[in-house]
């Protein structure tokens, strides 16, 4: 019984009836006649010379794909790449066409920048009955110590949820997913009951009062971002904490020179979206804020289509686009902390 062997190209008969021994394959091939025989080594893609590419193909001897392919594939993909992006800068380009049109209402604006001012951004900073600088700084102010106080209250009681084991401990943390449920809008009969009372004793902490308004933000924020933490903190190994302890290492050492380092992706991300929360809040800032002078700018710039509706929409939309500033410089500033922070906790809860 024979064994079969594989073929080699030089046991291939060659054109001129010699085995092809001393010819290439592919010589035998280009040099077949075009009325060929039946024996003829046919070019393979991997023998085929390389040529230069043509838009659409994928590799040389592969068939080009046609529209209808190259767009089940993943061109649909710019497609809605394209228009989310439409999607989401339209009503930003509409604003600013409407802050520097002349008419001053919404109906005339629909013609993007048919005419180009800048009475409107003139009109805003200049105005002493709505001092826009003014709101601009209580906005700062409000949502900046907000977000730092967020960040230190709720990283504490994440912490201590994390690391030690109390009586109620998974008693707290329940009422705390609990409360959470409630809408906000249930609290703010108490809430100005309870500022109305408080100032009455400390008028600072009261109604009208920017330091109010901020203790009613941490109360409120408390809850979600004490949960969103405490799976953040599961997340760093607790030998971490025992080794120090073993070094002589205090509890607030361990926490504010190990802990904290650790998990700074959290802290940015509940840190901003405090700050955004609260920069934009309206209703609140409304019912405790009763002075022009101490308005917040969603409250204050909200004067200007109260009072003479449909004739200061180019005031108000030049202010909303100067508000709109360091939001987005803060987003772009801690892009980078912002996946991290918000699908580390998740790995471990």
């Amino acid at each position: 019984m024979s064994t079969p062997t594989t073929p080699t190209p030089g046991d291939r008969p060659g054109h001129d009836g010699t085995n092809g021994s001393d010819r290439a394959p592919w010589a035998a091939a280009t040099a077949a006649p075009s009325t060929g025989t039946s024996n003829m080594i046919q070019p393979t893609d991997s023998l085929a010379p390389v040529g230069p590419r043509t838009g659409g193909s994928t590799g040389p001897g592969r068939p080009r794909r046609s529209a209808g392919q190259r767009f089940a594939r993943g061109g649909w993909k710019h497609l809605a790449a394209i228009a989310a992006c439409v999607f989401a800068l339209f009503p930003l380009v509409y604003a600013f066409s409407a802050s520097l049109s002349a008419s001053g209402s919404l109906l005339g604006s629909n013609r993007l920048f048919s005419d180009v001012t800048g009475a409107n951004y003139t009109n805003l900073l200049t105005d002493p009955q709505n001092p826009y600088l003014t709101w601009f700084a209580n906005s700062m102010f409000v949502s900046v110590t907000t977000a730092v106080g967020t960040v230190l209250m709720g990283a504490a009681a994440a912490y201590a949820f994390s690391r030690f084991k109390f009586r109620s401990r998974k008693g707290g943390l329940l009422a705390l997913l609990i409360i959470q449920m409630f809408p906000q809008l249930l609290a703010f009969v108490a809430i100005f009951l309870l500022l109305f009372a408080i100032s009455e004793v400390y008028p600072f902490l009261g109604l009208n009062s920017r330091l109010g308004l901020v203790a009613v933000y941490l109360g409120g924020a408390l809850g979600a971002n004490t949960f969103l933490m405490y799976g953040f903190f599961n997340t760093i190994p607790k030998d971490l904490d025992e080794a120090a302890t073993l070094d002589g290492a205090s509890h607030a050492q361990i926490y504010w020179t190990m802990i904290l380092p650790l998990v700074t992706p959290i802290l940015v991300v509940v840190g901003m979206l405090s700050f955004i929360a609260s920069f934009s809040d309206f209703l609140l800032a409304q019912i405790v804020l009763q002075d022009p002078d101490k308005y917040t700018l969603a409250v204050g710039l909200y004067q200007f289509v109260s009072v003479q509706f449909g004739e200061n929409w180019g005031v108000f939309t030049a202010g909303a686009i100067l508000a709109a500033i360091p939001v987005v410089a803060l987003f772009l500033f801690l892009q980078r902390y912002i996946v991290s922070g918000l699908t580390g906790g998740a790995v471990k809860g």
